[in-house]
């Protein structure tokens, strides 16, 4: 066995990238105990908050996003990166970790930046179809770089590259590995927007279930709906009279995962390495603003293994919605299948993998 690492994590910004970072930390510290992990991330709540419940070491630097912003906040974020560089070089020196991995996010370049300036060995993970700005440019930096879905390694050094899959954490596994018994009674629709939720999917869902089709009468709603909008879905699915569970924010998503057998959501990387290794269909609605519209590149490889649907948001009504969601609670067996077929598109190894890979590195 590996003497115990000291492994520097940083990414962040939005829970797709955190939650694979904090699957790869569980995997090497349970691979190898003793280990030390330290995240280098953002200043943002709901980072810290996630790494807190899951009790692991944080610190941050002052760094702004580049891609999108108007000239002066470009000016601005150009400005702040020596400094942050200079900072990340500060918490590399104190921790001394072993080796740092980049999860994306704009926290990510400073950061593995400086780690190569201080001949540390660096991956990345790309969670995405197509990769953000940061990683595109780390990766003529770094040693290797981990890919999660097939047709990405387009985008980088090719001998660099390893399909991992997106890592799933352990509470995620863990629910994995319990057979599913066929359901009996009603079904449960689980709605996720991501962390933050979504607005215009909060609307089409309560707009779905307001039409009255018969066939939705029975189901039962689990709904995240982000921090803006759970009294307008609340309010909606009680003059609806429709039973629904509606929280701006999942802490136990294992727990609601569970009871779900379809799910409306977005098509964000970390979410859809969770269904496919659960084996959860899902009707996906993209982001339609999202970089190089990464989602809907991301969801076109769980729809072409059999396992989801996917909708343009434009082009999608309550009622085209409403029409959908009764006909696959109407064919529990086709909703079993497409479950099936989800789960032959998951990586359930991925945080193994990326963790062979971090040990390769430092034989």
């Amino acid at each position: 066995m590996s003497p115990p690492v000291r492994l520097m994590l940083t990414g962040g910004g939005t829970g797709g990238h955190l939650f694979p970072a904090i699957a790869t930390a569980e995997a090497l510290c349970h691979r190898l105990p003793g280990s030390e992990v330290l995240f280098v991330g953002t200043k943002r709540k709901m980072d810290r908050a996630s790494l807190e419940h899951y009790g692991y070491a944080t610190c941050s630097i002052h760094c702004k996003g580049l891609k999108g912003k108007n000239l002066m906040a470009l000016i601005q974020g150009m400005a702040l990166l020596p400094l942050s560089c200079l900072e990340a070089m500060y918490h590399i020196l104190r921790f001394r970790p072993h080796l740092v991995v980049g999860v994306g996010g704009y926290v990510t370049g400073p950061v593995v930046a400086a780690a190569k300036l201080l001949g540390k060995p660096t991956i990345i993970h790309e969670q995405n179809s197509v990769p953000g700005l940061a990683n595109r440019k780390l990766g003529a930096l770094v040693s290797k770089i981990c890919l999660s879905l097939p047709g990405s390694e387009n985008w980088f050094p090719e001998e660099k590259t390893i399909l991992t899959g997106n890592p799933v954490r352990k509470a995620i596994l863990a629910l994995a590995g319990n057979e599913t018994k066929k359901k009996e009674g009603p079904l449960t629709l689980l709605v996720l927007g991501g962390s933050l939720g979504a607005h215009r999917v909060n609307e089409l869902v309560t707009e779905a279930f307001g039409l009255g089709l018969p066939g939705l009468l029975g189901v039962k709603v689990i709904h995240q709906t982000g921090p803006d909008d759970a009294e307008m879905v609340t309010a909606a699915y009680r003059g609806h009279n429709i039973e629904a569970k509606v929280s701006p924010f999942f802490q136990d998503m294992a727990e609601v995962y569970e009871e779900a057998d379809l799910l409306v959501s977005r098509a964000g990387a970390t979410t859809l390495a969770e269904l496919a290794v659960l084996g959860k269909p899902a009707i996906l609605i993209p982001y339609p603003y999202a970089a190089d519209n990464h989602q809907e590149k991301n969801a076109e490889f769980y729809v072409q293994g059999g396992g989801a649907m996917m909708f343009v948001e434009k082009e999608l009504t309550a009622e085209i919605l409403a029409e959908n969601l009764v006909r696959l609670f109407g064919d529990r067996q086709g909703l079993q299948e497409m479950g099936a077929a989800m789960g032959q598109s998951g990586f359930p190894d991925a945080a193994e993998h990326i963790v062979d890979e971090c040990l390769k590195l430092l034989a």
